[in-house]
């Protein structure tokens, strides 16, 4: 890390010893005139040396503060916050989409701001149902959240996407009246609940959103394409770009209510 101060200590000592080294050189009788030119080289390369990092220690400090005003921007600012992850992981699909890309069951992106894990449907729910799989759960619970832990974070977005095949089954749409905005939503509750009851990622920072078919990766053209189209994304954002926590909520009495649930 660059140490200003320590620069500035040092940069303080340039011009006395560079005045000492021409005093010593040019009272000396028996000093040549190459000594004295070397001499005067060296000053003037030092003295640039001085300018060069007094620029770079400016536009370092120009920069701190552009990061900090952004900063308190996104902690103020929590809806265009989330219109900026919008944009971030819409431009993440479009990317996957252009490339002709076929991510694996998990597979984890870095983006502008954060990282995403997208998980395929196939190995966290059957077709129509919000019940975590067997093998779903045990990788977010063994891979997944581990590896969110295992670095400071901001807000935790948990996002359900199906295709655009309707909900027709009488036993689906029993479970889910709405139909794929309703599914999409219970699929990323489960998810989100997994990773907080038994990955232990911290439940103040996490956020569950469903999309059903409106946030497509491919067009549903296809067997393919709406098998991509089913996913949950779990974006994580960088520490202190949205890193507030949700406000408490009062404290719960203990004594029963109508209320109770």
């Amino acid at each position: 890390m660059f140490d200003q101060k320590l620069f500035g200590a040092r940069r303080s000592t340039f011009a006395p010893a560079i005045a000492l080294s021409f005093a010593v050189l040019v009272s000396g009788a028996c000093v040549s005139q190459q000594k004295y030119d070397e001499t005067q080289l060296a000053a003037k390369h030092y003295q640039k040396t001085t300018f060069d990092y007094e620029r770079q220690i400016a536009a370092l400090e120009t920069e701190v503060a552009s990061l900090r005003r952004q900063l308190k921007a996104s902690e103020t600012n929590v809806q265009s916050a989330s219109a900026d992850l919008d944009e971030r992981l819409r431009s993440l699909n479009e990317k996957i989409a252009e490339l002709g890309a076929n991510p694996g069951d998990i597979t984890k992106f870095r983006v502008d701001g954060g990282y995403v894990y997208q998980v395929k449907e196939a190995i966290l729910f059957a077709l129509g149902s919000a019940d975590l799989s067997e093998d779903g759960r045990k990788a977010l619970v063994e891979t997944v959240a581990p590896d969110i832990n295992s670095r400071a974070h901001g807000r935790i977005y948990v996002r359900g996407h199906t295709d655009s095949v309707p909900v027709k089954k009488p036993e689906t749409l029993a479970k889910f009246p709405h139909g794929n905005l309703q599914l999409s939503s219970a699929r990323a509750v489960e998810v989100a609940a997994l990773l907080i009851e038994k990955g232990k990622v911290a439940n103040d920072r996490v956020v569950v959103m469903g999309f059903g078919p409106s946030d497509p990766v491919a067009a549903n053209d296809s067997a393919e394409n709406r098998q991509k189209n089913r996913r949950v994304e779990i974006f994580v954002s960088d520490e202190g770009m949205d890193a507030q926590p949700m406000a408490k909520p009062a404290e719960a009495s203990t004594e029963l209510t109508d209320d109770v649930k």
